[in-house]
């Protein structure tokens, strides 16, 4: 009997630890509002706030999950007006490096499948630290459709370049 356990003992430690980590779950959607297809790892939360884009008001919808330590976000609005697009753009890219206190580790132009072409629209992957001090690492990209602004966003203490890829490849304007 005890042989029988002694051999079994370590699966069954091993099944116990992936049976508590968080199941990926990739999901495509197209959130409600937005001319954009997407995929998700995990299910999303979803919230929508007015707050001020680059001094004007609008209302943002934001969608995020977290799996393993990382979170993944995907955030739209309509800025109503095509020469606001360029601002409200900058505006979220400040937002993101303010936010982690973040440097740029690299800058490149968005490449979003269906995207409106804006000089604003950028992939960056940023370094920083959380408020309470950990370190962070972040891919964040800004892009439009029309006069409606987005960001995706994956933030982690590391990220897992599979699944960012994944997220981010995954992106598609869908009209």
């Amino acid at each position: 009997m005890k042989r029988w356990w002694g051999r079994l003992a370590p699966h069954g430690l091993a099944l116990g630890l992936i049976a508590c980590a968080p199941a990926i779950d990739w999901r495509e959607m197209r959130p409600e509002g937005a001319q954009l297809a997407l995929a998700m790892p995990c299910r999303p939360s979803s919230q929508q706030r007015a707050l001020s884009l680059a001094g004007q008001p609008v209302t943002m919808r934001l969608y995020v999950c977290r799996v393993y330590d990382t979170t993944f976000a995907l955030s739209h609005s309509d800025v109503a007006d095509p020469a606001r697009v360029g601002t409200a753009l900058r505006a979220l890219g400040d937002a993101a490096r303010g936010n982690l206190n973040g440097r740029v580790e690299r800058d490149e132009a968005a490449a979003v499948p269906g995207m409106t072409p804006h000089d604003a629209a950028r992939h960056w992957r940023l370094v920083g630290q959380l408020p309470d001090g950990r370190p962070v690492t972040s891919s964040v990209t800004v892009f439009a459709f029309g006069t409606r602004v987005y960001q995706a966003s994956v933030v982690g203490t590391t990220l897992d370049e599979g699944l960012t890829a994944h997220f981010e490849h995954a992106l598609a304007v869908r009209p």
